[in-house]
């Protein structure tokens, strides 16, 4: 992923990735990491569309956690309604998922703008007919939360992905996940 990033660096102008950034990265909030890398928000929306081709012509694999896909055929399983909302493009979700954990998803709303989730949350809320009171949207981003309170829906943390749980403490989730099994084992219940 950091070579993907990188190669857009130098086509778009802004400051590589290198090893030590990324953790330094992970508390920070988007648009300060944007500073941090020197790239403009005006830039943001073609180095996005640049990021999904890549990943879609990347010849590498990207996967799902280890873990996760018993958890999405738990949380299925309990007739849970599954959604994705995602500034990545459908191909690359249903890819990473793969076919079988694709089918257990109601609804993609993917190729969100980075600052659009709240309102595709929404709509994806509204859509499936879930009252706001019962619907979680979990992810691994400050916007993620920032999204969630915007939707007016209740926030779970996972604290594997992008950024660190302290971070993601100071949005106010409702539940932190500190491994996959955890989100099947409370949502479920064990």
């Amino acid at each position: 992923m950091r070579g993907i990033f990188n190669e857009l660096a130098e086509e778009h102008g802004f400051k590589r990735m290198e090893p030590g950034d990324f953790e330094r990265l992970r508390d920070l909030h988007g648009i300060a990491s944007l500073r941090e890398l020197g790239l403009p928000l005006w830039k943001l929306p073609a180095v996005m569309t640049g990021m999904r081709r890549r990943m879609e012509d990347y010849t590498g694999t990207f996967s799902l956690f280890p873990g996760i896909a018993e958890v999405l055929r738990r949380l299925a399983s309990s007739n849970i309604k599954l959604a994705v909302v995602s500034s990545n493009s459908l191909a690359n979700v249903q890819r990473v998922l793969g076919v079988e954990n694709t089918k257990l998803f109601e609804e993609f709303a993917c190729g969100v703008s980075m600052f659009g989730k709240a309102s595709r949350l929404r709509q994806v809320v509204r859509r499936g007919g879930v009252p706001r009171a019962q619907v979680m949207y979990i992810g691994d981003e400050i916007r993620d939360g920032e999204a969630a309170a915007k939707a007016g829906v209740a926030f779970g943390a996972v604290t594997w992905g992008q950024h660190r749980e302290k971070a993601l403490r100071l949005r106010n989730p409702a539940l932190v996940f500190k491994e996959p099994r955890e989100i099947a084992d409370i949502l479920c219940g064990s």
